[in-house]
């Protein structure tokens, strides 16, 4: 009857450690497996993430190519012509944004760009805006107005 008292493991699940370094019949005594002499055979060795023996790294053959600033800052971006399907004098704001599907995360903050032409007069709040994008939402009638600037 199997009881934690008397459990046995089954066959093969228990492994004995190779003991390396303790003497001849143990078939890895002296050097312990190491070899003679040599880099690997001293203790603490064992090289670098990337180092090939000398040969040139793959990391410093390739080439190096693009940048990305410590300080980006990822914005949601919305375009102009995405507000035409908001009715007209209506004020859409973050979560209106979010709510309509217009942004799926919010990131850093939402920022409305100018592509495209805005037909209806819109209250547009948002995180940051581009030149274009003011000058567009103004042209129609609209007003710009950033998060910050918005009366809590």
């Amino acid at each position: 009857m199997n009881e934690l008292s008397n459990l046995i493991s089954v066959p093969g699940a228990k492994k004995t450690n190779n003991r390396r370094g303790r003497g001849y019949g143990s078939g890895n005594g002296l050097t312990g497996g190491r070899g003679t002499k040599g880099y690997g055979s001293r203790s603490g060795s064992g090289s670098k993430p990337g180092f090939e023996g000398g040969q040139m790294p793959l990391q410093r053959v390739l080439p190096k190519f693009g940048f990305y600033s410590r300080n980006h800052k990822d914005f949601s971006i919305v375009n102009v012509e995405q507000l035409n399907r908001f009715d007209n004098d209506a004020v859409i704001d973050v979560s209106t944004m979010l709510e309509t599907g217009l942004v799926s995360k919010l990131g850093y903050g939402i920022k409305i760009l100018g592509r495209g032409e805005l037909k209806s007069k819109l209250t547009v709040i948002a995180h940051e805006f581009s030149k274009s994008a003011i000058k567009k939402i103004q042209d129609a009638g609209g007003k710009a107005v950033r998060v910050i600037e918005q009366e809590v």
